[in-house]
């Protein structure tokens, strides 16, 4: 409890005021998206540009990181975010909005390091699980209070409404970072030459860990991030729901969902990482086939009911997973790789969803999201391997 008390100003409270602003825009970004263009593919690229910007961000962050520092990396990040999400709501054409998710992706890269390695850096492996399941579990917390609330602003004051608040709880955020957030690892460690190098050696090195841990990052995100356009699009277009009701759909989702953190670390802190994961991802590839049997609001609900109580099940454990694999010599550069495995399948989720629904349903869509899921837990059953040690589960289970 000690650590996670430490963790509240610097980490926890942006992360809440960081997870409620990008709720908000769950259930609004895809339809004014729509208001844009009319083409679901269209729709969902705008969902997963900042995703782009990430990806294309996420090694050189943590290449940056030990130069610029873990302080201000949250700073850059969070403002970069706050700006762009306003530029969002006064965007005037679609490549606008294009340029400036881009542009926030690129923010969201620096935040996810740096915290990552915050994270990683001030916990130690058999608290590391509880840790990092309370960030999951806060992040599901401002994701279960924020799509209602951008329903309400969206449909009382307009779909660009939702947006202005997140611009300002960015800023919160920054603020709230500048002032608690103190370094937790060293700055300008090595030449800039040296960080880029350790790249390759990390590749060589951990090609294993990179490669099979890191499908299954890819198919868990694919679900996470993929289920956040097809639930939205789904209630709207098939099912006719409102705003505010489609906001109201994917908060009861998140209801669940941040219900589930502090067992899910208890689990990974005393039995393991795929103890929690696993189950996870199966559940929620049963919740996403449920998805295409809903014929109202109803059935819809408990869709992304089963849904979030399988992603609560895995709060943090692909974070954690990355925290443990990571070598403490170059923290950044492996979060880095890391971050860029896992949100090219967060970037690859609304796009898979966009174009199979386009070319043949947002039914068909649903079910692929399914298939991803159960690949996901497949695969961390079979190929990856537990990363909690056996002496850090002994000074759980004394604890």
């Amino acid at each position: 409890m000690g650590e996670r008390f430490r963790l509240v100003l610097p980490v926890y409270l942006p992360t809440f005021l960081l997870a409620f602003g990008q709720g908000m825009l769950v259930p609004i970004l895809p339809l004014y998206a729509l208001t844009f263009s009319d083409s679901f593919s269209l729709a969902s690229l705008v969902v997963s540009a900042a995703g782009i910007g990430t990806v294309l961000a996420d090694v050189p962050s943590g290449v940056l990181l030990d130069r610029i520092g873990r302080r201000r990396s949250m700073m850059i990040g969070t403002i970069s975010i706050a700006i762009c999400t306003v530029g969002l709501a006064l965007a005037t054409t679609y490549w606008l909005l294009i340029a400036f998710r881009l542009i926030a992706g690129v923010g969201t890269a620096l935040w996810n390091i740096s915290r990552m390695a915050y994270l990683a850096e001030s916990t130690a492996p058999h608290a590391r699980g509880r840790a990092i399941s309370t960030f999951g579990g806060i992040s599901r917390f401002g994701t279960f209070a924020g799509p209602a609330v951008g329903g309400l602003l969206g449909t009382f004051f307009g779909l660009q409404a939702p947006f202005y608040g997140t611009a300002a709880l960015a800023f919160a955020a920054a603020i709230v970072s500048f002032v608690y957030i103190r370094e937790s690892g060293p700055v300008a460690r090595k030449p800039k030459h040296l960080r880029w190098a350790i790249l390759g050696e990390l590749a060589r090195s951990h090609w294993r860990e990179l490669l099979t841990a890191g499908s299954a990052q890819v198919f868990a995100q694919m679900i996470r991030q993929g289920r956040q356009i097809v639930v939205p699009l789904y209630g709207a277009s098939v099912l006719g729901l409102d705003v505010a009701q489609v906001g109201s759909v994917v908060s009861l989702s998140a209801a669940i969902d941040m219900s589930l953190f502090i067992p899910a670390g208890m689990i990974m802190d005393r039995f393991g990482r795929k103890f929690a994961a696993v189950p996870s991802f199966a559940v929620m590839a049963v919740g996403m086939a449920l998805i295409p049997l809903a014929a109202d609001y109803t059935g819809l609900l408990i869709a992304v009911a089963v849904i979030g109580l399988g992603n609560g099940l895995g709060s943090g454990t692909m974070f954690t997973l990355g925290a443990d694999l990571a070598p403490p010599e170059a923290t950044g550069e492996f979060l880095g790789l890391w971050r860029l495995i896992g949100d090219l399948g967060a970037t690859g989720g609304p796009v898979v969803v966009g174009g199979i629904a386009d070319v043949l349903s947002l039914e068909a869509a649903a079910l692929t999201l399914a298939g991803v899921g159960a690949l996901s837990a497949v695969t961390l059953s079979v190929f990856v391997k537990e990363t909690l040690a056996p002496e850090s589960k002994a000074i759980v289970k004394v604890g």
